[in-house]
């Protein structure tokens, strides 16, 4: 065979290696995941709750930018279930949203299989359990989005990376806190605050095993959600300073704190760096905005030590301004690339047209002696079947109409409608969403879907 035909051969099989490249899938991970009741004790009371696998926290979700995620749920509850995906934009295929609207419940004894896309995102999020209350008694754990290694990352690639879930918790089943908002009433106080299911002292008040190592002089990744019911919390880790590098899938400037506040459904990421001396220190974290303060408490050890954690547990922050100003320091890194190549601010986001203003404002009220929430009025009850079948066969109209309620409150404090509240938005419209507060709580709302970075 000549040299020519020989080169030629050579070209023609690169170009069909290089045309099976572009058509090759993302990769998948699979999961198989048995939901069951089992007892647990968080604080020290043995309570009935929600287990992936027999784990709580549930197993986590390890993955990168645009892998397929395929996990196969089976309902060993007496109770239909359903998991929602805290953060994931469901781009490829918002069926696998995971809340009631979307969803049809998994059925007791029946499973189903979630499939979707981390398509162009990145960061720290968690997933959990979406019905009735069954959040309040565990079914949560986290989801974490690496970057692909082709994209730069705005730091070095750390020693370690942890998870870190942290939120209030309720010692009563959650069909007990069901009928207690039923019955029109508060769920009132959590009993106190975990971290990673854990609340870090046992029955005689003695330490927890340490939950985390780290190596003198080396660099650590937390990833810090709060997967509570309501209650805000702050957190921080004995003696270290924590450099914020990403927020809800996006990276930040790299601003250095020694305590954060993490909201409901909020996810951080601070790098740490182990430059104490070596021994075992707290990671602590304690409740905002309550008349008491609940506390908990887990241990990081420096590899090797043997040396006991003070006792002196640093202070949070107090007063709501402080919460305020703190959140005002946070800022996106329009620099740093995300999911792709291109820069996170390399849309000109100064200059978007926003053509719509919707105001919210939230308002409560009895109603046939039950308590319901509402936005301008409005109380939303979902449909008896889930909201994209009916839009999907087009049959709404039997079931609900669209923007029943206004883009601004009404005048005064009108009497609360019960309704199926649906908002129709036109295709590639800048919408600006506000939301107004004037309840004497402290109130979280879930964008679910959609990559969000709060402005003001």
């Amino acid at each position: 065979m000549s040299k020519a035909v020989l080169v030629f051969t050579a070209l023609v099989l690169s170009s069909l290696l290089g045309l099976s490249g572009v058509g090759a899938e993302d990769p998948y991970l699979f999961f198989e995941w048995n939901v069951s009741y089992g007892t647990i004790s968080p604080l020290g009371v043995p309570m009935r709750a929600i287990l992936i696998n027999g784990q709580f926290p549930g197993p986590n979700i390890n993955c990168s930018s645009n892998n397929n995620i395929v996990i196969n749920v089976f309902n060993n509850l007496e109770e239909p279930f359903l998991f929602s995906w805290n953060g994931i934009q469901q781009r490829k295929n918002s069926w696998q949203d995971g809340t009631a609207g979307t969803n049809c419940p998994i059925q007791p004894g029946k499973n189903y299989t979630y499939h979707y896309q981390v398509k162009d995102q990145i960061g720290s999020f968690y997933y959990f359990p979406s019905l009735g209350m069954h959040k309040a008694v565990g079914g949560y754990g986290g989801l974490r989005i690496n970057s692909r290694l082709l994209i730069p990352v705005p730091f070095d690639p750390p020693a370690d990376d942890y998870t870190v879930l942290i939120g209030d918790w309720y010692n009563k089943d959650h069909k007990v806190l069901s009928r207690t908002l039923d019955m029109g009433r508060s769920i009132g106080q959590p009993a106190g605050v975990i971290i990673n299911g854990k609340s870090g002292k046992d029955a005689a008040g003695n330490n927890d095993a340490p939950m985390f190592v780290m190596e003198a002089g080396k660099v650590y990744r937390y990833r810090i959600c709060n997967t509570g019911m309501k209650v805000s919390v702050n957190f921080r880790i004995q003696r270290h300073l924590m450099k914020l590098v990403e927020m809800d899938g996006s990276h930040t400037m790299q601003n250095i704190y020694d305590s954060i506040d993490v909201h409901v459904a909020q996810c951080y990421s601070f790098l740490v760096t182990a430059d104490q001396a070596p021994g075992d220190y707290y990671l602590v974290a304690s409740s905002r905005f309550l008349r008491k303060e609940l506390t908990a408490t887990a241990i990081v050890r420096y590899a090797g030590s043997s040396t006991p954690p003070s006792s002196t547990l640093p202070k949070a922050p107090a007063g709501w301004a402080w919460s305020f100003n703190q959140w005002r320091s946070f800022r996106w890194n329009l620099t740093a690339s995300a999911a792709r190549p291109n820069p996170q601010g390399s849309y000109h986001y100064g200059s978007i047209n926003i053509t719509r203003t919707i105001k919210l404002v939230s308002t409560t009220a009895n109603v046939d002696g039950k308590t319901r929430y509402a936005f301008n009025g409005v109380s939303h009850v979902d449909t008896e079947t889930p909201l994209k079948l009916v839009e999907y066969y087009g049959i709404n109209e039997q079931f609900f109409k669209y923007n029943i309620m206004a883009d601004e409150p009404p005048a005064g404090k009108p009497p609360v409608t019960v309704s199926t509240n649906v908002i129709s938005i036109e295709f590639r419209t800048f919408v600006e969403i506000i939301f107004e507060n004037p309840e004497k709580n402290v109130q979280s709302y879930h964008l679910n879907g959609y990559s969000f970075f709060a402005v003001g």
